[in-house]
């Protein structure tokens, strides 16, 4: 099966999101929708930093104690972190306890902060332009772009961390500024 799916409640969906509830309500209400805010791509950014190599179904099981231990991941805050809160995150049984991923946490937040016109106006600028084909089945979907490479090379040359073009692909994917949900998905 790769192509759009039936849920319970007869909608079409993106196969990738009928496995657990939880992957179900992240697909319909927040996958694919813009943002408005820098400290909203900020937390993105960093979950989707923090999932690599990990199920996302553990980040999206771990969010709330994520939100709770970087401050709502307002950016002043959590670039204001120093060392005694690195080794509080790394107490934190609620999060990934990954020292270098709490790093680039910070760093990150540090970095964007340092961007003209903040993080969300940085990160939408590298998004492919214009429509493509919408994928009619999951190995249509490519797993970076060449936007997402440079967006990449670019945040790496500004001190970002955990910023590969793969995991800056799943960003877009996420956040809206590509839709890759599949040709009969109803959220298409």
């Amino acid at each position: 099966m790769t192509g759009a799916v039936a849920g319970s409640d007869g909608k079409l969906r993106c196969p990738w999101a009928m496995s657990v509830p939880e992957y179900v309500d992240y697909h319909d209400a927040e996958w694919g929708r813009r943002l408005t805010t820098d400290d909203a791509m900020f937390e993105r950014l960093s979950l989707e930093a923090f999932q690599s190599g990990l199920s996302w179904l553990v980040i999206l099981r771990k969010r709330d104690a994520f939100r709770q231990a970087f401050a709502g991941f307002d950016m002043l805050t959590v670039a204001g972190y120093g060392a005694g809160d690195v080794e509080r995150l790394l107490a934190d049984t609620g999060i990934v306890r990954n020292r270098a991923k709490i790093e680039a946490a910070i760093g990150n937040a540090q970095a964007a902060l340092a961007l003209d016109g903040g993080l969300l106006k940085h990160i939408s600028g590298f998004a492919p332009r214009g429509r493509r084909k919408a994928p009619k089945a999951l190995g249509e979907v490519p797993a970076e772009s060449p936007e997402s490479q440079a967006l990449a090379k670019d945040l790496r040359k500004r001190g970002f961390r955990f910023v590969g073009p793969t995991t800056l692909y799943a960003l877009f994917q996420a956040t809206g500024l590509v839709n890759d949900h599949l040709a009969d998905c109803w959220a298409r």
